[in-house]
Order: C-alpha cells, then structure tokens, then sequence
C-alpha cells in the first residue's frame, strides 16, 4: 500500500510542507476496513469523505471494484481523479453526490469522520436509510478531532458501534445495525432579513458569521455591475448569504455565488428557494472562479476560508486573490473581509490595486480593492 500512498498529491488544492494528501488515520480507516472489503463484491462498498483520494484508491488497489465515492471539495474531487489516472485506478470508481444513490445497497462504508456533528448526522442518517441492513460503517478521524459526541451521534442511527485502540492519534469508529434512516435536509433559520437554508457541515451552519455581518453592514448601496453578464459575484459563497443580500437588496441584479464545497453549494441553492430569488442567483460549484472568463467582473464579495480539508493554512486566500485579479475587469472591486491578524492588505494591494479600509471591528476588518 506504500506505493499508493507516495503517490498521492493533493494538486489541484494547495501543496506545501505540512500539507498531506494521505495521513495516519486514512491509513488506520483501511486497515480496520480491510477483512469487510476483502469479502465485498462489485458495488458494495461506498467512500465518504475522501480528501484526495487515500481512502478510495486504498481500496481500489486491494481489490474493491465499482467504488461509490463522494467528496465534498471539488479540489479533492479533482485530485482524486488526477491521482487515479497516474496510477491506472481511474475504473474502479465513480463519483457520486451525497444522496441516496452513493450508499443504496452498499454493506461496507468507508468514512473520513467530518468535523461537524450536523454532517456527521447527515450521513449517518442517509447511510442508515439506503445501505444493506447489514452494512458496516468504519468511520475514523484523528484524534484531536474527535470527540464523545460523535458515538452519540452515530448511535441515533445504528444499534451498535464498536471502538477502535488508538494507533498514531487516529481512532477508527465501527458502526452496525442500521436504524431511524431520513435523508438529509437543511437547517432553516432567518438572519439579515434572510431565509436561510444549511445543510450539516456548511461554513457558519444556520446563522451569520460575526467577519460576513460586517461585511454586508459595509457593502455599498449601489455596487456596479448585476446583469446577466456581469453579475455581481459572492465567491466562497457558504450558505449563500452575501450573494442572497445582494439579490435582495439589489431588485433585478443578478448574483453569481461559487463554492468548491457541495455542502456549500446545495446549502445556497436552498438558501435562493428559499427567499424565492433562484432564477436571479446562480449556484456553481467550483475551484475558484475557474469557470469564469477573464476581465469579465466588476464587483466580487469575498469572506476567504482559511481551512484546507483539516489543515489551517494562510496560502488559500492568496490563490483566490490571484483569481479574483485575473477575472476583475480594469476599475473592477473586490470587498473582502478578513482577520485582521492576517495583514492581507499589502498582499491585496500587490495582487489587485489600491486598497482601503472600509471598516474594522476587534477581529475582522473589511477592505475594497480596485482593479489596477
């Protein structure tokens, strides 16, 4: 299995010292996993939560064929797929969303443990309404993100749940006896004069995070651009909020909101239905603004995430800034809000243009950046 593992890459999410694309607990997920895989047939066995592809391409490589997988970045989808193609595992699975058809009938399921408790609920709900009644799931995390309540939360769904010995701070959680099954469905809950719409495991969940409140309490009145071809965009969208406040506030503007995250995005999309404005906001899952043209923007609203999988890193915001330089238009503006303790104006100002400080509270601060 070392071969697979030193191969692995986790282009095209951000590469550098310290970022892994294969750690101790996919290793310990497989290993615990490996007598229920070795009896699987074709299409029993379904991965969730795969970051770039450890846990989908270890099976693969010890055999299990027709793999369902879902991730839920659209970076590590990527690199999964790019990791398979170099190593000539690429038909061995399938991609498929989080719903019913990624675990109807699967008897085992591999599970990187999300860090939400909600996504966790999710899961473990759809798992136990589609699977094989005598599904197992072996769902493993390391340990500093772990805790208790995640044997709860899987016990509202399965009548027994077996723990592993910790081995290299990982832990692996066996789940059986599958019970209480529902599809997911979205949190609701009103802010900013929104209905908004969160499915486990969204950015800030159900409610408004205190860096997006101040950016919309400093959003201008009257941004440029909101056609259909020049809409106003809400990049890193979450739940969809900015991009839902613009619509709204802004009658016949038209949004354009992105996330990498299919949370995310299925998060906003409801968030849209909700407040009945879909046909003026479009939802996109993607890297970036990959699928946006060039010099084609005039406004971006932009909270960036500081997370990558379960790393922390500070190199994600520099990357989407460099996007939001390529497709800002010249005289374009970028309204961002970041922790002040990151410094990202000079950076903004190197990478954009001219850049002001709008606002600052005693954690974030909001700037507008005008495209040189």
């Amino acid at each position: 299995m070392s071969e697979i593992f030193d191969a692995l890459r986790r282009w095209p999410d951000v590469e550098a010292p310290g970022l892994v694309a294969v750690d101790a607990a996919d290793r310990l997920i497989l290993d615990e996993s490996a007598e229920l895989r070795a009896s699987a047939q074709p299409g029993d066995v379904a991965v969730i939560n795969d970051a770039y592809g450890a846990l989908t391409l270890g099976a693969a490589h010890a055999g299990a064929d027709g793999i369902r997988a879902h991730l839920d970045a659209i970076t590590g989808e990527r690199a999964l797929e790019a990791n398979a193609s170099r190593l000539g595992l690429a038909d061995h699975f399938r991609i498929v969303p989080l719903d019913a058809s990624l675990v109807s009938g699967a008897r085992v399921v591999v599970l990187r443990l999300p860090r939400s408790l909600e996504a966790l609920r999710d899961i473990a709900g759809l798992i136990a309404a589609h699977a094989d009644a005598d599904v197992v799931v072996v769902a493993g995390g390391r340990l500093k993100h772990m805790s208790v309540s995640m044997n709860t939360v899987l016990g509202e769904h399965f009548g027994q749940l077996d723990v592993s010995h910790a081995r290299q701070k990982s832990r692996v959680l066996s789940a059986r006896a599958p019970r209480d099954g529902r599809d997911p469905a979205p949190a609701a809950v009103r802010v900013a004069g929104l209905e908004v719409r969160a499915y486990g495991g969204a950015f800030a969940g159900a409610r408004l995070d205190i860096g997006t409140r101040l950016l919309l309490e400093n959003l201008p009145y009257v941004p440029v651009g909101g056609t259909p071809s020049d809409p106003l965009i809400d990049l890193a969208c979450g739940t969809g909020i900015v991009g839902a406040w613009m619509a709204t506030q802004y009658p016949g503007a038209h949004v354009y909101a992105s996330d990498q995250s299919a949370i995310a995005v299925a998060s906003a999309r409801a968030t849209m239905l909700a407040n009945g404005i879909e046909d003026r906001v479009a939802v996109a899952r993607d890297d970036m603004l990959g699928a946006r043209p060039s010099a084609s923007a005039s406004f971006i609203a932009l909270n960036p995430p500081f997370h990558s999988a379960a790393a922390v890193t500070d190199l994600i915001a520099p990357r989407m800034f460099t996007d939001v330089a390529r497709v800002l238009r010249p005289g374009g503006q970028l309204w961002c809000v970041w922790n002040s303790g990151l410094r990202y104006r000079p950076l903004l100002e190197r990478t954009i243009g001219p850049t002001e400080q709008v606002a600052r509270n005693a954690k974030f601060t909001v700037t507008v950046s005008t495209r040189r």
